[in-house]
């Protein structure tokens, strides 16, 4: 999905108290960045922001971390962000936002982070077969991701696409993830932890089955 270019985007995320404009100086230190130290999710690749905005709102008692590539769509997060939380005059403390390239994740998380739950939703199938290895759950991903995941810490995985699911399953079995909950029909199968993105809303409406699954770090 392309995203026309906000002029108004970098100078909105300068100003705003809950973007991270350095997260490379945060690596280590990220339960720092909050003023409780809370459990920590991460949303990689948040898009507009809807999921991560949701989600935190209705979990004050967890620090999230919003991740994406592009600058521009993370001005339209940080609008959605606090269009949620302005609705009750609630200040934005659990959660934070910032753009990097997830490829190179390492250099902004390391062992000390400690992330107990990473959620996955609606990330570009890449359906070549070069394209594959950028995948955010492609195996090199998994195993970045297992550095700062905590043990018995989850990734939740949503996607339309029938490939990028049934190869993602092979992914996380190569890295040794347990597969603790896997629907192909996430509306038939009775989960109610569920937030609904952008994206899912309009995959249902074209009749698309939303695949979802949780899977389980287990440090050795």
């Amino acid at each position: 999905m392309r995203i026309r270019r906000k002029p108004w985007a970098r100078p909105e995320l300068a100003a705003c108290p809950f973007c991270i404009d350095a997260p490379m100086g945060c690596r280590g230190r990220w339960a720092e960045q909050f003023p409780k130290r809370q459990p920590l999710h991460l949303e990689l690749g948040c898009g507009k922001g809807i999921f991560t905005a949701l989600k935190a709102y209705q979990n004050q008692d967890i620090n999230f971390l919003a991740i994406d590539i592009k600058s521009d769509i993370l001005g339209v997060a940080k609008r959605n962000i606090e269009s949620v939380y302005h609705q009750t005059e609630t200040p934005v403390d659990n959660l934070r936002i910032f753009a990097y390239n997830i490829e190179q994740i390492l250099n902004v998380f390391d062992e000390q982070d400690q992330v107990e739950r990473i959620y996955i939703n609606f990330c570009n199938p890449w359906p070549k077969p070069k394209q594959k290895k950028k995948r955010l759950t492609y195996t090199r991903q998994l195993e970045h991701y297992k550095v700062f995941l905590k043990d018995k810490g989850e990734i939740w995985f949503k996607t339309d696409d029938d490939g990028l699911f049934e190869e993602s399953l092979e992914y996380f079995a190569d890295q040794g993830f347990a597969i603790k909950y896997l629907t192909r029909d996430l509306y038939q199968s009775g989960f109610n932890e569920n937030v609904t993105t952008e994206h899912e809303k309009m995959f249902t409406a074209q009749g698309i089955p939303i695949k979802f699954l949780i899977a389980v770090h287990c440090k050795g």
